[in-house]
């Protein structure tokens, strides 16, 4: 089953730059990146990103200002800041090379270090995110460290990604296209759970985020609080963004980090 997933990877898989490269500064930045936002939409952002900052030390010695800035767009814009702040503790101290060191870096949660701990340095350790656990439980064999082929974690992480996010998902599970049927415990059974009673959803619109968002990209371009959003639901906002260090209340007025 190992085999059949890594060769199955080894032939569709999507070519992602981060997907070229061993360097951890270059993973971490597409793995904060990559939460909680399409890939799609990272690919072009992580690049621009490289390119002005290539090295976790170049990166702290940006001002928190710039990097949020750049950040505009990607969402929760405080995992700028606390990429910055792992950046430049890496760039004190030197990479740490295992998940148990990673994970204590700003910002950097189990998933995130043990992805880095493998692509990067090799680590035999199990990247567990929404799509990994979804396939080792359908699969039926255990937890998916119990799945890793020895000396092979990087690569079969990456499958197991893979095949979560393109075969094995969540509503429309793709059995006959899946290199792991033949040993799958949920072949061919695989139910979408119901979607009857859910609540109705909050629009993002509507949300306290999206203000955040908005403010955020107005002070980055220079131009002020935004318009258009009633005071009362920019204050709270607003107060939000300075108690977590994104904004600053300045003589001069407001300005990012």
């Amino acid at each position: 089953m190992q085999g059949a997933i890594l060769d199955w990877y080894a032939a569709v898989r999507r070519d992602l730059p981060w997907r070229r490269t061993r360097d951890p500064y270059a993973i971490l930045v597409s793995e904060v990146m990559l939460q909680q936002t399409q890939v799609a939409r990272v690919v072009g952002r992580y690049e621009a990103w490289l390119e002005r900052w290539p090295s976790a030390a170049a990166l702290a010695r940006a001002t928190p200002a710039a990097v949020l800035r750049e950040w505009v767009g990607l969402g929760y814009n405080r995992r700028a800041l606390w990429l910055r702040e792992a950046c430049a503790i890496v760039a004190r101290d030197g990479w740490p090379q295992t998940a148990a060191e990673l994970v204590r870096l700003p910002g950097v949660g189990p998933y995130t270090a043990a992805a880095v701990a493998s692509f990067a340095f090799g680590e035999q350790v199990a990247a567990v995110d929404t799509n990994v656990r979804r396939v080792a439980a359908r699969l039926g064999r255990g937890e998916p460290a119990e799945l890793l082929p020895a000396g092979r974690a990087g690569d079969f992480n990456q499958a197991l990604m893979e095949l979560g996010a393109t075969v094995c998902r969540a509503r429309a599970a793709a059995c006959a296209e899946c290199p792991a049927a033949g040993w799958c415990a949920s072949r061919d059974m695989v139910a979408a759970p119901p979607r009857a009673g859910a609540r109705k959803r909050e629009r993002f619109e509507d949300s306290n985020r999206w203000v955040r968002g908005r403010i955020v990209s107005a002070l980055a371009a220079g131009q002020g609080m935004p318009a258009g959003i009633a005071p009362e639901r920019l204050e709270p906002a607003l107060a939000g963004l300075v108690r977590d260090g994104l904004v600053r209340r300045t003589a001069a007025g407001l300005s990012l980090g």
